[in-house]
């Protein structure tokens, strides 16, 4: 059988505010993130698995504060100044760079100083980032912490359901059900099974039905549980 080429056009994240569901999954994260004027020393931690939806709130606060995001791993000692709002993801990755420690160190200061707040993100709650510069770890150990969860059944399948909406796809009634209990547990993941089925939908011309959805988490071309 012949098959269609489809287009590969890349997906642009919906990382607005109302783009982000709540779920009991995340919903003090979120309050944490829209009460962000009122963070303990102007500091706060999110923490959570990858796909949990800490870059989007990161983004969101970044949105409502005006700050710039920067990720710890390019962090280095002359590009820290206090110039705003700040956030900085993934820190736990610098575990071992006292170069880019060094530099958050001084970044903490320097936003304390001008009273300026500081956003962190990392996989592991701060207590285990155990970074070599102890006075950064207590920095850290210092500000306000909330933790995402991976998503639960309800918000996995509204998320699905909205993925599928924006690509005008309508699945079988059966497929959302099935992903939520076979794939991945992210919100990463459910972008890619989405963009993963309907590029093979649109290549067969077929609709999306369990058995692709079963088809392509079984081969490994979308991420499966």
């Amino acid at each position: 059988m012949a098959t269609q080429l489809g287009l590969d056009l890349p997906a642009r994240a919906a990382l607005g505010r109302d783009d982000f569901m709540v779920a009991p999954s995340n919903a003090l994260a979120l309050a944490m993130i829209d009460n962000w004027t009122s963070w303990p020393l102007n500091k706060l931690v999110l923490s959570g698995p990858d796909g949990s939806g800490k870059t989007h709130l990161t983004h969101v606060w970044a949105a409502a504060s005006g700050a710039q995001i920067i990720a710890a791993r390019d962090l280095n000692p002359h590009m820290i100044e206090a110039s705003g709002p700040v956030a900085i993801e993934d820190v736990p990755d610098i575990a071992g760079d006292m170069a880019a420690q060094t530099a958050l160190f001084h970044l903490h200061n320097l936003q304390h100083a001008a009273n300026q707040p500081l956003l962190m993100t990392g996989t592991l709650p701060p207590s285990l980032w155990r970074m070599s510069l102890p006075d950064l770890q207590s920095r850290i150990d210092a500000a306000g912490h909330a933790a995402l969860d991976a998503p639960d059944d309800k918000l996995l399948a509204a998320v699905l359901a909205k993925l599928f909406n924006d690509r005008q796809l309508t699945p079988r009634p059966d497929v959302i059900p099935y992903l939520v209990t076979h794939m991945e547990r992210s919100f990463d993941a459910a972008g890619r099974i989405v963009t993963a089925l309907d590029a093979t939908s649109l290549a067969r011309k077929k609709p999306v039905t369990r058995a692709l959805a079963a088809e392509l988490l079984d081969k490994g071309t979308a991420p499966g549980g």
